[in-house]
């Protein structure tokens, strides 16, 4: 059931069946718009704009920790999220993802992305088709170079698959703003469909050649890291959101970030991870109501600068 068109008394079942109380997460819910969503330039194709990362979330869970990751899916896809974005080498999360994924049945209403890291043609090949089979997904919706590794050779393997319609769309991904450079340089000379890197309110690199060069280029943008593994939460500890976050809806720190990540509009996606049912809800919400404008960005990051 997404937000589009979900009543309150229709919202708060699901948290409800979810085991979250709504005192826990604070919202309110006089609004019923959908999530905002973003054209993939390729194909016009929309997505929402909020995505799922699985980065040391999804790794290694114990048996009884499963539920907390089950429920996060099943209101994931329920609340209108379909972007989940992993990796082979985020420890056993595309194993976990993908028994997830047919135990709930929700594989087919999700936009699956994975990654290849191997070294070697054959291993590269190997690995995507080990990422199908776990995932349970054919073709994937999304396949990545992670961290620009043995770059050549996996950049012909994955315009092999998407040739073949193994996987729909191809990319690049980076965590490190020391990698932008190559990144555009990439973008400019490969036809490729996605870029993903890192970019925050307190992190706002991207924007000097990056984001508009993917703009200029038609190449959709997932973002990585929004919450600088963290970074934010330790500043902003303690302290509460300033008035003037109402200006754009905001509701908790991880919406300042998320929201500012939004607004630019080169972003078609951010994908920040949680295993944590209240936070994956919480991010979710930063894809409804009203973005900052360029005045409100100025004020965000001046104000993350002095904390």
């Amino acid at each position: 059931m997404p937000f589009e068109g979900m009543q309150r008394r229709e919202f708060l079942k699901v948290l409800m069946a979810a085991g979250i109380a709504p005192a826990q997460i604070g919202f309110a819910f006089d609004q019923a718009s959908g999530l905002l969503t973003r054209a993939i330039p390729a194909t016009g194709e929309l997505i929402p704009a909020v995505g799922l990362g699985t980065s040391d979330e999804f790794d290694s869970i114990p048996q009884e920790g499963l539920n907390d990751l089950r429920t996060v899916l099943r209101q994931f896809v329920d609340l209108g999220g379909k972007v989940v974005d992993t990796a082979p080498n985020y420890g056993e999360s595309e194993r976990i993802l993908g028994e997830l994924f047919t135990e709930l049945d929700i594989a087919d209403d999700l936009f699956i992305a994975s990654k290849v890291s191997a070294s070697g043609r054959e291993s590269g090949i190997r690995q995507m088709e080990q990422s199908e089979r776990l995932l349970g997904k054919r073709p994937l919706d999304l396949l990545q170079s992670h961290s620009l590794r043995d770059l050549d050779t996996q950049l012909a393997n994955l315009k092999d698959r998407r040739a073949e319609g193994a996987v729909r769309y191809i990319g690049v991904t980076h965590r490190r703003a020391r990698a932008f450079e190559q990144l555009e340089s990439l973008i400019r000379r490969e036809p490729l469909d996605f870029v993903q890197f890192n970019y925050s309110v307190s992190t706002p690199d991207a924007e000097d050649r990056l984001l508009p060069a993917a703009a200029d280029l038609g190449v959709a943008v997932i973002i990585n890291r929004p919450f600088e593994n963290g970074r934010l939460f330790r500043r902003t500890r303690g302290i509460e959101l300033p008035d003037w976050a109402q200006d754009f809806d905001c509701e908790s720190w991880a919406q300042f970030s998320l929201k500012y990540i939004l607004s630019h509009p080169a972003v078609t996606c951010v994908i920040p991870a949680t295993s944590d049912p209240a936070h994956a809800v919480d991010n979710l919400r930063a894809g409804l109501g009203r973005l900052p404008d360029e005045a409100l960005r100025r004020r965000m990051r001046y104000y993350m600068a002095e904390l």
